[in-house]
């Protein structure tokens, strides 16, 4: 096995190339005869659209699928690659978006898992360890061998990933959304670590949403659309601009909130709320804030502090243990969906297929699910099914939503075209208080945008718009102000203009900024 510690600087692989390649599967041409190359010493970012062929070609490189046609060479030689053993032993590691630890064990256990030992049947891990340590220091990883994986927060995970990679003698290292779940401050961290790796001779294969992210690390960048290659260029000769009309094949607009309202009274109240998780754990600790007419919220936070929690509780899913909940000025705690409904609130949930939609209804049907008992809709126990089909024909050509008909199952969308049918049927019932939580999650940049161009429209109507987003360039284009919720806690609700990506991703870590 290579080690990382014994070589020099400049690693053992030069360029990884992938020509021709093509990958069908029933009824998906994912890659049509795609070129795609790395080299030492650079980072090339990899963009693409959901469904482009991003991932498809990425497990092809680490084995996990196999190619129809085309060739991969490293160091201009033809190699095969048919398990991710055979790409370790390649020197290609990857850095999955969901980490692959497990949580029970150590970080030192966990590098150490399925490698061959000095001990034979028992684990060296000390020896494990006293290499761990040396790799941390030289690329500024700061992880304790000894921790377990359970103890550590989401940017230390994901450094042990690297550490793994790295200890198996990883070359090229292909990191999928890494920064997805991580703080500012981690992000910053990550690009350090990643400049450094460079600066060794590693090559780095780097897949994002988050063009901004693109601009700032990678040297070069490689558009895929369609399963379709449809350029690679350097980084510094483009754009964000030029970089979403690539992925989409036209302009967009970016959103962003410019036009000053004057915000209205409070329509949503929240008052010392506390409630469990599903784990069983404090889910809310003393939740206070409100939203008011007219503004957007913005709720920013790392994965896993509170935010689900939350959502289900104002939308009526979830009871809290303690503490009041307030809809212009009436108390609703304890009421169910349906009640809220009534009262005029839109829940745009986490989950659209398990919350938001009934995937083995039709269009149609799932149009007029908050409203199906309502004399618009029913009379005497029987659909109107006239006004249904009038109605679901409106909202299908206002929002853009492609499907085949009316009659088609949900499930047979796009991920873009749910995403727009909720949209649809929870705006078009004229809310006075929108909950929104991670609307654009796994959207496409041109559907994402549509999303929020939505939401700002809502605001700018007089709507109260509480965003739930772990993505902070969202929460800034969008929010008024900003709440910062960690560990089930509000750390602080700033204004736009006091909010500063250093401040808000302090707080998103559990510090206050100033603090020793």
């Amino acid at each position: 096995m290579k080690s990382t510690l014994d070589r020099p600087n400049q690693t053992c692989l030069k360029s990884v190339k992938m020509q021709g390649i093509t990958k069908r599967f029933p009824g998906v041409l994912a890659n049509d005869n795609v070129d795609f190359d790395v080299e030492a010493c650079e980072v090339h970012a990899l963009l693409g659209e959901n469904g482009a062929g991003k991932s498809t070609l990425m497990k092809i490189l680490y084995g996990l699928y196999h190619q129809d046609k085309g060739n991969i060479f490293i160091n201009d030689e033809l190699v095969k690659i048919n398990s991710p053993t055979d790409a370790i032993k390649h020197g290609i590691g990857m850095i999955h978006q969901h980490f692959m630890l497990v949580p029970t064990l150590t970080v030192a256990e966990n590098v150490a898992l399925g490698l061959p030992s000095t001990y034979g049947p028992l684990t060296d891990l000390k020896r494990v360890s006293a290499r761990i340590i040396k790799l941390a220091d030289t690329y500024g990883l700061k992880i304790n061998p000894e921790a377990y994986i359970w103890q550590l927060s989401v940017g230390q995970q994901q450094r042990v990933e690297i550490i793994k990679a790295l200890y198996r003698g990883a070359d090229l290292l292909i990191l999928d959304e890494p920064t997805a779940v991580l703080t500012p401050q981690e992000v910053d961290e990550l690009f350090g670590i990643m400049r450094q790796m460079v600066s060794d001779g590693y090559a780095l294969i780097f897949i994002s949403h988050k063009l901004n992210e693109v601009i700032d690390i990678s040297h070069r960048v490689t558009v895929l659309r369609n399963g379709v290659k449809i350029g690679t260029r350097p980084t510094s000769e483009v754009d964000k601009s030029d970089l979403a009309k690539w992925m989409v094949g036209h302009s967009i607009d970016f959103i962003t909130t410019t036009e000053k309202i004057t915000k209205g009274e409070a329509r949503l109240q929240l008052d010392h709320i506390n409630c469990e998780s599903d784990r069983g754990a404090k889910g809310l600790a003393d939740v206070c804030f409100d939203v008011r007419s007219g503004e957007i919220l913005g709720l920013a936070g790392v994965s896993g502090n509170g935010q689900r929690d939350l959502a289900e509780v104002i939308a009526g899913l979830r009871k809290p243990e303690s503490g009041r909940i307030y809809l212009e000025g009436e108390d609703v705690t304890g009421c169910n969906a349906h009640e809220l409904t009534m009262k005029m609130m839109s829940y745009i949930p986490e989950e659209r297929m398990r919350d938001g939609m009934i995937k083995d209804f039709t269009v149609s049907e799932n149009m007029i699910l908050r409203e199906h008992d309502q004399p618009k809709f029913s009379k005497s126990g029987f659909l109107r099914l006239r006004a249904i089909e009038n109605h679901t024909k409106e909202l299908i050509d206002q929002y853009q939503i492609k499907t085949p008909s009316q009659k088609t199952h949900v499930k047979s969308l796009s991920g873009g075209n749910i995403q727009k049918l909720v949209l649809a049927r929870e705006l078009s019932r004229k809310p006075r208080i929108i909950v929104a939580a991670q609307p654009t999650r796994g959207l496409d940049i041109g559907a994402a945008e549509y999303v929020r161009e939505q939401l700002i429209l809502q605001r700018n109507e007089g709507t109260a718009v509480l965003l739930i987003s772990e993505d902070l360039d969202e929460i800034f284009a969008l929010s008024d102000r900003i709440a910062v919720i960690y560990e089930g806690r509000i750390m602080d609700i700033l204004s736009r203009d006091e909010a500063t990506k250093e401040k808000v991703g302090l707080l998103m870590a559990g510090v206050f900024p100033g603090a020793d």
